[in-house]
């Protein structure tokens, strides 16, 4: 995947090999068993990402069919409430309780799905083994962390996936807002600054 380019609706999904705070290692195929993969690369610290957590576990718990899958690619030097550590007690006081929690190290898929704040959600839907984007934008329409959603996109797009339907906003402009990805100094991607 060339990361100067943004993913598009039915694109395949850049592969990944990350740790998760379970002590296990995770790559797309680890979740070849859902119908639909949510990756949302957020992060600990971003008042946008909290105020999102409940959101997402709830999505998680709701639909059997769908993974939820955090990724955090926050440089944790700059930001230490970033650290795996602390998203290991995240998921262990039930904060956090996706299907997986991963830490982006290297910051590789943040760049690979051109993530540009947290959280940024991409809807996967799992075509015959491999996963293609379905949907890339927000969770719901609260657009600031003290205000209360009143449509709830990213519900309304897996509904879709798993009826084995097209996202009907899949092609809108309806980005998430949230906070700027943290990168590591001289890590920025090209396309960051364009």
């Amino acid at each position: 995947m060339d990361s100067e380019t943004e993913l598009a609706v039915g694109d395949e999904a850049p592969d990944f090999e990350l740790p998760g705070t379970d002590g296990e290692t995770y790559t797309l195929a680890s979740f070849a068993d859902y119908d639909a993969l949510l990756l949302v690369v957020t992060c600990n610290h971003c008042p946008y990402a909290k105020a999102k957590f409940d959101e997402l576990n709830r999505l998680a718990d709701s639909y059997d069919d769908l993974a939820v899958v955090g990724v955090n690619p926050n440089d944790d030097e700059a930001y230490p409430e970033d650290s795996f550590e602390r998203m290991e007690e995240l998921v262990a006081d039930g904060t956090v309780d996706y299907t997986a929690y991963l830490r982006d190290e290297a910051q590789t898929v943040a760049d690979d799905y051109r993530a540009v704040c947290t959280p940024d959600p991409f809807l996967l839907e799992n075509d015959d083994g491999t996963f293609r984007l379905a949907y890339h934008g927000r969770l719901d329409d609260a657009l600031d962390p003290d205000a209360e959603p009143e449509r709830f996109h990213m519900r309304e797009a897996v509904e879709a996936v798993l009826a084995g339907e097209r996202v009907p906003f899949a092609d809108e402009a309806l980005p998430s807002r949230g906070c700027s990805i943290k990168w590591k100094p001289g890590n920025e991607p090209a396309w960051w600054n364009a």
